[in-house]
């Protein structure tokens, strides 16, 4: 929605965050490195000021090197990632090796989604710029799947990057029309997707949307909820849809099924993620089959009201099953669940005794129950990490054939290759049983 000349007089926040990977010194005593960085900066701050009616004073953006020497570094940083309108990703070999450009980037597309649940329109107010061209098949999901044409800033710019026509002066015309488009791409965007303010999170404790070396990692989100055709009597229809998928908790404050709101979430965080009702999932099955990729178990304690179902929720609970991590989302505003939530959680606990009580005390947490949206935002990432972390200890592992020790055991399946560049596989005589599954670590 196209911002008013008014509310654009009243919005002092930034335009835009430049999230840059910083580039070490060359030796003591030797020049800045990011200087040309802090110069692209000064020069997109002057085109947003002529492009924009900002009043005196207010910043055009930011860039970490404005954090004052004293200042909280990770509280400065969550406070602008959570206002700033628009964020601006300087691509380069280096920043997607970056943990801390991956939590920005995590930091501001969270709100993105959030947005997006709260309105249901798409829009998206990250807009990516070259400082050193990266081949397609090094970017990570999150930057992969972006909608940009690079090519509207020129050919050169393209092939060279910004920091390719900064340096070189015979391509000083080059530079100027691709920051000038790029300043004119940032306005626009941030007066149509008109990102607003979130809360700031604890900087120290976002994930990074990269992930871990590879592409993009598998993870299933399944769905346990009713329909508004099976709901149990008395229950409200306002929460739930035509097929399990879409259930939404979290009514009125979002307006998109929580599936797709969890799923938006995990591919933040480098993930492929799909989407599948509990119906479909067959239980019980062999227990001994192995994974075939981490799953988020979103559960409506509504459904339990369903002798059938609840029965396959036990059966489900009954198999061992660590890489599959529990939430239980409940809205505090929901007046029926909130009078029914000692019944629902008892009732819970005696179907479901394994899940609730497994795991890192994030996981056990979301299991409890998570009663908003922004509670659901802020411990997805932690069970997200949990479930693959379990699933790469229980993977099957094939040893070389021959009886040979010389080569690592393999990982068959969808998480094979991610696994392989970034794991040790310990024998399985390493591992004592399940004491994964009782790790109350917060990390």
């Amino acid at each position: 929605m196209q911002a008013s000349p008014q509310q654009r007089a009243a919005d002092h926040r930034p335009y835009f965050f430049l999230s840059y990977a910083h580039t070490p010194r060359d030796g003591a005593g030797g020049p800045d490195p990011d200087m040309w960085v802090e110069r692209l900066f000064r020069d997109l701050c002057g085109h947003v000021l002529a492009m924009t009616d900002l009043p005196a004073g207010a910043p055009p953006g930011f860039i970490d090197r404005e954090i004052r020497s004293g200042e909280g570094w990770s509280e400065r940083l969550g406070e602008v990632l959570s206002t700033c309108r628009v964020f601006v990703p300087l691509f380069s070999p280096r920043y997607f090796a970056s943990e801390m450009c991956g939590k920005e980037w995590y930091a501001f597309a969270q709100r993105v989604i959030y947005q997006q649940a709260k309105s249901n329109n798409p829009s998206d107010a990250i807009v990516p710029a070259l400082w050193v061209p990266v081949p397609p098949q090094q970017l990570p999901g999150p930057a992969e799947r972006l909608q940009f044409n690079h090519r509207d800033f020129g050919d050169r710019y393209v092939t060279d990057g910004l920091y390719g026509l900064i340096k070189l002066r015979i391509f000083a015309e080059e530079y100027e029309r691709a920051v000038y488009e790029l300043a004119k791409r940032i306005v626009s965007v941030a007066d149509t997707a008109a990102v607003g303010p979130g809360r700031p999170l604890d900087y120290r404790q976002v994930p990074s949307a990269f992930g871990v070396n590879g592409g993009p990692r598998p993870m299933q989100v399944t769905v346990a909820a009713p329909t508004r055709h099976d709901l149990p009597e008395g229950r409200t229809p306002h929460y739930y849809g035509g097929t399990a998928q879409d259930w939404n908790p979290y009514h009125p404050d979002s307006v998109r099924p929580l599936a797709y709101v969890a799923r938006d979430l995990v591919r933040s965080l480098n993930y492929q993620a799909d989407i599948m009702s509990f119906d479909d999932v067959a239980v019980p099955h062999d227990g001994k089959q192995a994974p075939t990729r981490p799953e988020i178990l979103l559960v409506d304690r509504w459904a339990l009201h369903d002798e059938e179902q609840r029965e396959r929720l036990a059966a489900f609970d009954a198999e061992h099953r660590p890489w599959v991590s529990v939430v239980v989302p409940w809205n505090r505003e929901d007046q029926q669940s909130r009078a029914a939530e000692t019944e629902l959680g008892e009732q819970l606990e005696r179907t479901m005794p394994r899940k609730m009580g497994q795991g890192r005390a994030a996981c056990r947490a979301a299991a409890k129950g998570v009663p908003s949206m922004e509670a659901f935002g802020q411990i997805l990432p932690q069970v997200v990490e949990a479930a693959a972390q379990q699933y790469l200890r229980h993977a099957a592992v094939y040893p070389p054939a021959g009886g040979s020790h010389t080569e690592r055991p393999r990982l068959r399946g969808p998480m094979a290759a991610e696994y392989a560049t970034t794991h040790y596989i310990p024998e399985t005589h390493d591992l004592a049983p399940d004491a994964e599954d009782t790790d109350d670590r917060t990390s």
